[in-house]
């Protein structure tokens, strides 16, 4: 009966035994088959050759779409041309308080180049602390942006640059006003001598000075950028798959394509809360029009672990909350679809190509991964000298 026992024993052990191994080895199989995936994807994104790259996969509504990959040239437009001391001078005005009405709050306030040249904060502080009602954007690559602020007010870093000045609830000043001051400030002849001719101080030269130093201000090469370049060993594994997701099973590239990582338009992505007290109409109230209720511009992925907090109304405070909100198709209240505005009923239509992904959480880290890639090193940025 011992004899049995044993037996019966040792046959367990060896079946059990024998299990593990086979499922050892097709662990290890799969490991192989996986990593062997990862190698190809390296070699093919880090060829040089976009025509090689996997096809994208697209919302069949996709109204745009270009690959994404570096920056380009910027383009300084033909009657606001580039000079250094026109971008010095518009860097001595970035940093000037005296352009506000309180002499207190100048741009880089709310835009820290230590901070991604934004603030980090859910809304910036203004005039006599007072509280913006939108997340402050950041103004590193805004010389690719087809329009300027969340709902696309202003077309051009010229017409944007004396919306701050003017805004109550921000610099509190005239731009009229502002001009009169630095033009009293002796020490700014020489400096707009050097940058337009003369010592003339106008309005449209400070808008002009203030395009040119922030329109200049753009990334480095990111590790995104060097290792499409060939440097296939810049990016970990995880980096590299959450490349490929972001191109494919992720859809990110709906939105966030070009080397801007944005396709310049404006989506509602379910978050502009209408019918709450956290409403925000975003673009319709400058078009006006009905279906731009709840749109808000989509955002240049640069730079954006960087950023944070994220959203036009800062709500989201990790970059993986976003990715999980994503993944679950952007989901949105029915109370927070419908308001009256002015005695027009408006409604969010989210867009149609936000749904729910099915994404993995390995999926979702790795595709955080590959967004941390896209951050290039912070430049220490002198402060310039204010005129007396």
């Amino acid at each position: 009966m011992k004899n049995t026992v044993s037996w019966v024993l040792i046959l367990f052990l060896t079946l059990l035994l024998l299990n593990n191994c086979l499922q050892n080895r097709t662990y290890y199989q799969e490991s192989d088959k996986k990593q062997s995936f990862i190698n190809q994807l390296r070699q093919i994104y880090s060829s040089g050759d976009i025509s090689k790259w996997p096809k994208p996969i697209l919302d069949p509504s996709n109204p745009e779409f270009s690959e994404i990959g570096h920056l380009p040239k910027i383009d300084f437009p033909t009657d606001n041309l580039f000079s250094k001391d026109k971008a010095l001078l518009g860097k001595t005005l970035f940093y000037d308080p005296r352009l506000s009405g309180s002499d207190q709050i100048a741009c880089v306030s709310c835009h820290d180049p230590e901070m991604g040249w934004s603030d980090n904060k859910t809304f910036s502080f203004g005039h006599e602390k007072q509280l913006g009602v939108r997340n402050s954007m950041t103004i590193l690559n805004v010389a690719y942006a087809k329009s300027l602020f969340w709902d696309g007010r202003a077309g051009s870093l010229e017409e944007q640059s004396k919306i701050p000045i003017e805004d109550p609830r921000e610099m509190h000043g005239h731009i009229d006003i502002s001009t009169g001051k630095i033009a009293k400030i002796k020490g700014y002849a020489i400096l707009f001598e050097k940058a337009f001719g003369d010592k003339n101080v106008t309005k449209e030269r400070i808008a002009k000075a203030l395009a040119t130093f922030e329109r200049s201000n753009a990334s480095l090469k990111s590790r995104f950028d060097l290792f499409i370049d060939g440097q296939k060993n810049i990016l970990t594994d995880n980096e590299v798959m959450g490349l490929h997701l972001f191109r494919t099973k992720a859809q990110c590239m709906n939105c966030h394509s070009s080397g801007y990582f944005s396709n310049h338009l404006f989506e509602n992505d379910g978050t502009s809360s209408l019918g709450s007290p956290k409403e925000d109409l975003g673009r319709y109230l400058f078009t006006k029009k009905p279906e731009d209720a709840g749109k808000f511009k989509v955002p240049s992925l640069r730079e954006v672990s960087k950023t944070a907090p994220w959203m036009h109304d800062g709500s989201f405070k990790s970059i993986k909350e976003i990715l999980e909100f994503y993944n679950k198709g952007n989901p949105e209240t029915s109370k927070n679809k419908t308001t009256v505005h002015q005695g027009i009923v408006l409604k969010s239509e989210k867009s149609d190509m936000l749904k729910l992904l099915d994404l993995t959480d390995e999926e979702l880290a790795q595709l955080e991964a590959f967004l941390g890639t896209l951050s290039s090193q912070t430049m220490p940025t002198s402060v310039p000298t204010l005129p007396d």
